[in-house]
């Protein structure tokens, strides 16, 4: 028997980021959403004068898409810089961070605010300065952007985490809602990085040519819509400003998704994945501009097509083919996975569709049935990338 056949599951989880984040990210994803929802009637069981509704909506941008956010960058981060990934004690640590402040969140006591705000600071502070690091030491730019964009994220939460202990859970509500937005511009960006050499790979496996080439004025189109519309939203602008500009940076997302339009191959998992991901982003922020123009549906409904079709199909995305390539499998998705990527856009429909009254309310309790679509789908891949991400012969594998 092998040395690395021996290595405790311990050693073999902390020996690259998406190994441990990938699981914590889909099983939050999962299980926040039924916990919350179904089995606590929308209500947590420590909660005081601060609405549950506030931290559902906390939990599920900094909690699941969080560890995802922290699998993805200390994966990805090493590899467009060519240094040495980070392991062992530093993945723990944020680890241990991310999931302190998730166990405060599960509670919803008022009094676990302020060191549930330490905890996240600890993780979140860390990605940008750890982007900013491997900038210096490489001089390069590949990752200034992305620790731009993460920095401002630390600030949202930091400044949500201030509203919420003081108990203005208005402005805490507002703050998160564009977190969440802020995180739709984050998956504009990474779309942008991760879907070139996806479509290249799918175009031609053999890897010699790059027939896939996307023009370079594009890449960062959606993501600047999206951040100015952010900025007029943090400057008090009008609904119908803001409005306009929602409309443009779903209008940008929509053309992100256009991308995948590459014959035949667009048929493929990965790339429809990738092409719902930017597609549902930009139908919820363009619901969200008609919305603040006068359309008879609810901003919040518009957010959860952001939230679940976009983040969540964006984040099962990155969970699906990054965990394929950094365990030397290639693409080729299972039917547990594309089953997850029919269950996403199935849970997102029965959460937002009624509520828009673009179809009847289902049956049973108040989005139970998109609940357990929902938890379904996270644990359909966790079930089926489990094998690969525990086994040590995965390590150090990078197709």
């Amino acid at each position: 028997m092998t040395n690395a056949a021996q290595m405790p599951l311990h050693r073999i989880l902390s020996d690259e980021g998406f190994r441990i984040f990938f699981p914590l990210a889909a099983l939050h994803a999962g299980l926040w959403p039924l916990v919350w929802g179904v089995l606590w009637s929308f209500g947590l069981p420590f909660a005081g004068d601060l609405p549950p509704g506030v931290w559902h909506g906390y939990e599920m941008i900094f909690g699941a898409w969080g560890a995802a956010l922290i699998g993805f960058l200390t994966t990805a981060a090493p590899e467009w810089t060519d240094t040495p990934r980070l392991q062992g004690r530093a993945l723990w640590g944020l680890a241990v961070a991310w999931g302190f402040a998730r166990i405060c969140g599960l509670t919803g006591a008022d009094l676990l605010i302020w060191p549930a705000a330490l905890a996240d600071l600890v993780w979140l502070g860390f990605l940008p300065c750890y982007l900013l690091v491997l900038s210096w030491r490489k001089r390069t730019d590949r990752v200034l952007s992305f620790a731009g964009w993460v920095l401002v994220l630390t600030l949202f939460a930091a400044f949500a985490r201030v509203q919420m202990a003081l108990g203005d859970a208005e402005t805490a509500l507002r703050i998160v809602r564009l977190a969440a937005l802020l995180f739709a511009g984050l998956l504009a960006l990474t779309l942008a990085r991760i879907t070139v050499p996806v479509t290249n790979e799918v175009l031609d496996p053999s890897g010699r040519t790059s027939p896939f080439r996307p023009h370079p004025g594009r890449l960062n189109l959606a993501p600047g819509l999206v951040a100015a519309a952010l900025c007029a939203d943090l400057a008090g602008a009008s609904p119908a400003v803001t409005g306009w500009l929602w409309l443009g940076a779903g209008a940008a997302m929509m053309e992100r998704m256009a991308e995948g339009f590459i014959g035949r191959a667009a048929l493929r998992c990965e790339i429809l994945g990738l092409m719902a991901a930017a597609g549902f982003s930009g139908a919820g922020m363009l619901a969200l501009g008609a919305a603040r123009l006068g359309a008879p549906w609810p901003e919040a409904a518009a957010l959860h097509l952001v939230m679940m079709g976009g983040l969540g199909l964006g984040v099962l995305a990155v969970l699906a083919i990054a965990g394929r390539f950094h365990t030397g499998q290639g693409l080729g998705l299972s039917r547990r996975t594309r089953a997850a990527f029919a269950l996403i856009a199935l849970a997102t429909c029965l959460r937002v569709l009624p509520e828009m009254e673009l179809m009847p309310w289902p049956l049973g309790p108040l989005h139970g049935l998109a609940a357990l679509a929902w938890a379904a789908e996270f644990l359909l891949w966790l079930w089926d990338y489990w094998p690969a991400l525990r086994d040590p012969a995965t390590l150090g594998q990078l197709h």
